[in-house]
């Protein structure tokens, strides 16, 4: 009876050994089983690209964020007639009555000039880097005289008395000096002006409004047109950009910043913007050119859609880079394990499902040495490296398991092949699909064609 009991798992161990079938599912289970560590390696660059995410953010609020800039903007306030009803308390009749009731209009430059010299730097906080920028903005340009004829009602009489100018930016903390607008020649200081914030508003970029006190009738452009220039001195990190107000809008931007990416609606129009030590851009934008109009009657609308600038995040994709190359994971473990089958099932070499795991988690580590490497260098120094510590790592336990140096070889011949595959395939954006629908294929062909050699009768 002992002896019985005893031949039934050598039974089934003898059958793990001889059946193809058998050797199929464990592999295949195996397969799966490897997943729930490499979801966790996937998690693992997640979290620390959020990381990264968190560190810049908090440098960059310290230091100054984007810079958008939006004006100056000429408002004028007016009155206007308004009827209303009312009753009579004595004779209980309803009478209209007329009052005043003040409104604001706001109107753009029609020209306005701006230069920018950027001078951008690297921030670093332990292993994350940011860029961060002071720049010198110089404003020229000027304000015709107010056009009233597309109010929503007849102005009674125009306040000049009250006009201001105002000027908008979504980083009023970096402001480092006071800004200061002349008109025909006379100052006036901006300061800032308190705006309730709805609370339901979610948009990541805030503008905050400086507005100067009341310009002199003399210096406001009641009969003829009158010209203005301001200064700006600002830091900022990440961007920069203008939002086009003038009627015709000319601007300069120079920085000897090399990593730099044109953003917006509008690009510059100069060839020769890039020297190879920074560049020198150059934009011209005319009303003709944006869908908004040099005058507005029911408040100052936000145009940040139709900024433009210059963008000088630095260029952090090895997090991206290392997600895409993990989401191939599940690939590179189920060819190379399949590359085990077919040597196993044409050498009929025994190999033991302890041994597989442990190839497949040989190839789980290639992940983590990504990430971890890629941190501290960049990613195909953090590839290469990764890559052939583990197709050694593999190649010298399967010469120990296979006992000879032709499987190793062929081992080590075909990691190479994939790795290098998936490499070329990350690198590659509007091809990736079509290399990596063609490279299945062949593999797939290659597996058909060595299959034809195996013996699949039990």
């Amino acid at each position: 009876m002992d002896s019985q009991k005893t031949q039934y798992p050598n039974r089934f161990i003898q059958w793990l050994k001889t059946s193809i079938t058998a050797r199929m599912f464990m592999v295949g289970f195996l397969t799966l089983i490897l997943l729930i560590p490499l979801f966790f390696v996937q998690d693992l660059i997640q979290e620390r690209a959020q990381r990264q995410e968190e560190v810049v953010a908090e440098i960059n609020e310290k230091w100054g964020e984007e810079v958008l800039i939006y004006g100056p903007v000429l408002k004028i306030p007016y009155t206007i007639s308004v009827k209303q009803v009312i009753q009579n308390k004595e004779t209980k009749a309803v009478e209209p009555q007329f009052i005043e009731e003040e409104k604001l209009a706001y109107f753009f430059p029609e020209e306005l000039n701006l230069k920018t010299h950027v001078n951008a730097e690297i921030k670093n906080r332990s292993i994350y880097k940011t860029s961060v920028y002071n720049s010198e903005t110089h404003f020229e340009g000027s304000f015709a005289v107010p056009d009233f004829s597309d109010a929503p009602a007849e102005p009674n009489q125009i306040l000049w008395e009250k006009a201001r100018v105002i000027f908008q930016t979504s980083n009023l903390k970096g402001v480092n000096e006071q800004v200061v607008i002349k008109l025909n020649g006379n100052s006036y200081p901006f300061s800032s002006k308190y705006e309730k914030r709805n609370p339901t508003d979610l948009s990541h970029l805030k503008l905050f409004t400086m507005e100067t006190t009341s310009v002199k009738p003399e210096n406001l452009p009641q009969e003829n047109t009158i010209n203005f220039e301001m200064d700006l001195h600002i830091n900022g990190s990440e961007q920069l950009r203008f939002i086009p107000t003038g009627k015709k809008t000319e601007a300069q931007v120079t920085s000897d910043w090399e990593t730099n990416n044109f953003t917006g609606n509008y690009l510059p129009y100069n060839e020769d913007k890039l020297d190879g030590k920074g560049f020198d851009a150059k934009w011209k934008v005319l009303d003709i050119n944006r869908p908004f109009p040099q005058e507005f009657f029911q408040g100052l609308p936000n145009l940040t859609e139709f900024a433009f600038g210059v963008n000088f995040k630095i260029p952090v994709d090895e997090y991206q880079k290392s997600e895409r190359t993990a989401k191939y994971g599940f690939l590179v473990i189920g060819l190379t394990f399949l590359i085990f089958f077919l040597i196993q099932s044409l050498s009929k070499i025994h190999i033991h499902p302890f041994q597989y795991l442990m190839i497949g988690l040989a190839l789980i580590m290639f992940y983590t040495l990504l990430i971890s490497i890629s941190e501290h260098s960049s990613y195909l120094n953090a590839y290469l490296v990764a890559s052939v510590v583990v197709i050694l790592l593999i190649s010298l336990y399967a010469r120990s398991i296979l006992k000879n140096i032709k499987f190793p070889a062929f081992i080590a011949f075909s990691l190479t092949l994939l790795y290098s595959f998936i490499y070329v395939i990350i690198q590659l954006e509007n091809y990736a699909l079509l290399v990596g629908s063609i490279g299945l294929f062949i593999i797939l062909a290659l597996v058909m064609y060595v299959s034809q050699k195996i013996d699949w009768n039990p």
